[in-house]
Parts: structure tokens; C-alpha cells; sequence
């Protein structure tokens, strides 16, 4: 009788917790529970921008105690970011390797806004890990593409995976036009290379109709000249 009473509360107080961030959501986190089991959420943390994980998507859950609140929850990333470990639970004041810090007025968006603090710092942890900027950045542009592999991924953020989708098509269709474009200059370079003369012939084949084109003119003036003189010749010999 205790077990369900301390599963109802939890259930109630996580469907407060819903209610409370569609209300009002955390910034850059999205957050849903699995319509199969309230005590599994599932977050997607946007890389803010001006950070290494600008652009990136991360994918991550949290699994609540059937005695929160409690209890605190675990914590784990699911897509490879640089900052933490995948699949492992992560060592934070907010996170169940601190029951002895946990305050049970901690909401789900007190535990993700926490979550996000500590991903945009340097403290290592249980779970941390260390890398550069540029191989966070890799990662974050990496990150769209892999959680497609994700099922559960794609089924509580369909929205979000498509979005990813018409990213992903936009950048084949760019790169599959450059790609015609470079081939296009290759074939032209090399129909240069095989006949090297083909454009020096272009060439003189337009000069040598420019200068047709003016000889032709002035056979035509010193022609009209010509008769012109003649006539007046002929007129001066029949008045004389």
C-alpha cells in the first residue's frame, strides 16, 4: 500500500511538472515522458548559441525513482556531444549520486536547467569528459544525423526529426549542385586542354570577319567615289 501511494505521488507530481514546462519551458530544452511510463523522460538540449555546441541536438533521458520527489533521478546523454559520456549516468548535485544534496522541491525543469549550466562549463565530474572546441563543433553538426538512428528519438520529437530531414535533403541538394557545377567547369577545362586551339580559332575567325566586314567598306566608298568623279568627267567634256 506504501509503494503505491509513493508511485501515485510521483506520477502526480511529474504530471505537474508537464503542465509547469508546457506552461513555461525551459530555455533551449525540450522534454516529454515516455506515453508508456511517466518515470522516463526524454530531453533534447539545443547548443545555445556563441557556444562549441551551437547547432548540435542532444539527446538525452532521465529516469525518476518511483520515490521521487523524494529521491532525485538519474541522468544520461544519449547523443555523443564532447562534454559527458553516452549511455552513463552522470554525476551531478541534481543527479542521484547526491541524494544527500537533492531537495525535493526541484522541479524537472529545475534538473535540466541544471543540466544545461553544467554542460556549458569546464568542472569535470563522474561522467565527464574532456575534449576540444573543434571536436565539439564536429560533434554538434553530427548530432542531427545520429539521432535519427533513434527510435525513441524520432517518435517523441517527430517534429524535430523532420526538421532534421529537410536539413539534411537541403544540404545533398547544395552539395549535389556544386557538384554539377565543378563538372561542368572540369569538362570545359579539359575540352581546352584537348583541342587548344579551338578557342585561339574562335578568336581569329571573329577578327578575320571584322576586317572583311571594313575592307568591304571601303571598296564600296572608293567605288561610289569613283563613279562619282566619272560622271562629273563625262558632264565637264559635254559642256565644253
Amino acid at each position: 500500500m506504501s509503494a503505491k501511494r509513493v508511485n501515485t505521488t510521483a506520477t502526480a507530481r511529474l504530471k505537474q511538472d508537464y503542465m509547469r514546462i508546457a506552461r513555461d519551458p525551459v530555455p533551449y530544452v525540450t522534454a516529454l515522458p515516455l506515453p508508456s511510463n511517466i518515470l522516463e523522460w526524454h530531453y533534447i538540449v539545443n547548443g545555445p548559441e556563441g557556444s562549441p555546441y551551437e547547432g548540435g541536438l542532444y539527446h538525452g533521458k532521465l529516469v525518476f525513482p518511483r520515490e521521487f520527489p523524494f529521491k532525485p533521478p538519474s541522468i544520461y546523454m544519449i547523443t555523443p556531444n564532447g562534454r559527458f559520456k553516452c549511455n552513463t549516468r552522470l554525476c551531478l548535485s541534481i543527479s542521484d549520486f547526491h541524494p544527500d544534496t537533492w531537495n525535493p522541491a526541484w522541479s524537472v525543469s529545475t534538473i535540466l536547467t541544471g543540466l544545461l549550466s553544467f554542460m556549458l562549463e569546464r568542472s569535470p565530474t563522474l561522467g565527464s569528459i574532456e575534449t576540444s572546441d573543434y571536436t565539439k563543433r564536429q560533434l554538434a553538426a553530427q548530432s542531427g544525423p545520429f539521432n535519427l538512428n533513434d527510435k525513441i528519438f524520432c517518435e517523441l520529437f517527430p517534429d524535430v526529426a523532420e526538421e532534421v530531414r529537410e536539413l539534411l535533403k537541403k544540404r545533398e541538394e547544395e552539395l549535389q549542385a556544386a557538384s554539377n557545377s565543378n563538372n561542368s567547369n572540369s569538362v570545359g577545362q579539359s575540352e581546352n586542354r584537348l583541342h587548344p586551339g579551338l578557342g585561339q580559332a574562335n578568336t581569329n575567325a571573329q577578327n578575320q570577319g571584322f576586317f572583311s566586314s571594313a575592307l568591304t567598306n571601303i571598296f564600296v566608298i572608293v567605288g561610289f567615289a569613283a563613279f562619282a568623279w566619272t560622271v562629273k568627267y563625262v558632264l565637264r567634256n559635254l559642256v565644253e
